[in-house]
């Protein structure tokens, strides 16, 4: 599974996966918005290492990706008995909510993991490009992931969720001239997916086949399954750096007490100065049993309510919850807090910790407003979520 912030560098990666799997046919995804209704079109085109196409033409039809493709890799799999496969996949693709749509068991039907294995997310990253879009606010790229309707993000947040999704990254190599600028965008990678491999075009094409099965290597589909959920849950924060005195550095903010939504809307500014990317979850004063995430890329914050905090563990929910989540859960238990705190996870350049740490302790409810308890947090003014119901 191949994804890249250009197509230049997708197409390099899977040109290097051709030569060390001569069995291998190559699936290449494109989608783009479809004027007429709310499914996108979605195009493919298979071909063999020997470049012989597997399909007359290129394919072309309006309808939800993750069936689409899903119906294509089975058919793959039946036809040409295809051993491996290459999935090209485009940027309008939101990686992992849609591979773990692709890969979901499917009662009274075939399902992607009765015919294969899961090798590595391999994302390629021209360092450049990576260093602008990441900044990059203004223009917006319609993506398709676990939602068929699809959703609306930033170029940084595009960028961003590329790099997480990866178990391996393949970098272009350093020019000369701008060998500092690929240094410290190598290191912001670094910080943003600290699990995955790193390498680059240059060894790829240099090294011995067998140093690239780390690229290939097959893994049971219940395994990347978890994987994948695990890293989707959204009281997972993502792995920090411990503060190394260079340029890229993480912050990591952590409480117990709810936060008051109108300062926190007033803290913004000062917690976000220098941040490239933020993600985390909130314990929001005038949403008491909602769990709220936060993710920023660049210059754009996202605030939005995705679940409910879990209640004891004899509840419905506890049982329904992901294994991660209520080992999470258990280890932050309050007797009086239940599940509930915040964790926000800061990356960037030159970030001052004691603005960030200040900025959020300041928009903590105090003891007075604690004390209120959620009847009284309820009649808070919210600008960021807007306010609740009244009863």
């Amino acid at each position: 599974m191949v994804a890249g912030n250009t197509p230049q560098i997708r197409g390099n990666i899977v040109t290097q996966l051709k030569r060390t799997r001569t069995d291998s046919v190559v699936l290449s995804v494109s989608i783009h918005e479809s004027p007429s209704g709310r499914y996108p079109v979605v195009q493919r085109l298979a071909r063999t290492t020997d470049g012989r196409a597997e399909a007359p033409a290129l394919l072309g039809t309006t309808g939800d990706p993750v069936v689409i493709l899903r119906q294509d890799l089975i058919a793959l799999r039946r036809t040409h008995k295809a051993t491996h496969v290459v999935l090209a996949l485009t940027e309008h693709i939101d990686i992992l909510p849609f591979l773990l749509q692709l890969w979901r068991s499917r009662i009274g039907a075939d399902s992607l993991q009765d015919h294969y294995d899961a090798a590595p997310v391999v994302v390629g990253v021209d360092r450049s490009a990576f260093l602008a879009d990441i900044t990059c606010v203004h223009r917006a790229i319609q993506v398709w992931g676990a939602d068929e309707d699809g959703e609306r993000l930033t170029r940084a947040e595009v960028a961003a969720r590329q790099v997480e999704a990866a178990d391996a990254l393949v970098l272009t190599d350093p020019s000369p001239e701008n060998r500092k600028q690929g240094k410290a965008a190598a290191a912001f990678l670094r910080y943003l997916n600290a699990r995955a491999g790193m390498t680059t075009l240059g060894q790829i094409a240099t090294a011995h086949p067998v140093s690239t099965r780390a690229l290939t290597r097959p893994r049971a589909p219940a395994q990347v399954r978890a994987e994948w959920e695990g890293r989707l849950d959204p009281v997972a924060s993502p792995y920090a750096h411990p503060e190394t005195g260079q340029t890229v550095s993480s912050v990591v903010w952590r409480s117990r007490r709810p936060l008051h939504p109108q300062r926190l809307a007033d803290s913004l500014s000062d917690a976000l100065l220098g941040v490239l990317r933020s993600r985390g979850h909130l314990w929001l004063a005038s949403r008491p049993d909602a769990l709220i995430t936060w993710r920023s890329a660049g210059g754009h914050l996202e605030i939005r309510e995705m679940d409910r905090w879990l209640e004891a563990p004899t509840s419905p929910a506890w049982e329904a919850a992901s294994p991660q989540r209520r080992t999470l859960a258990c280890w932050f238990w309050d007797d009086y807090y239940g599940e509930r705190r915040n964790e926000i996870t800061f990356t960037g350049l030159g970030l001052d910790s004691t603005r960030i740490t200040s900025a959020l302790d300041g928009a903590l409810l105090n003891d007075a407003e604690l004390s209120l308890g959620s009847e009284g947090w309820s009649h808070l003014k919210d600008p960021l979520l807007g306010d609740t119901e009244r009863h």
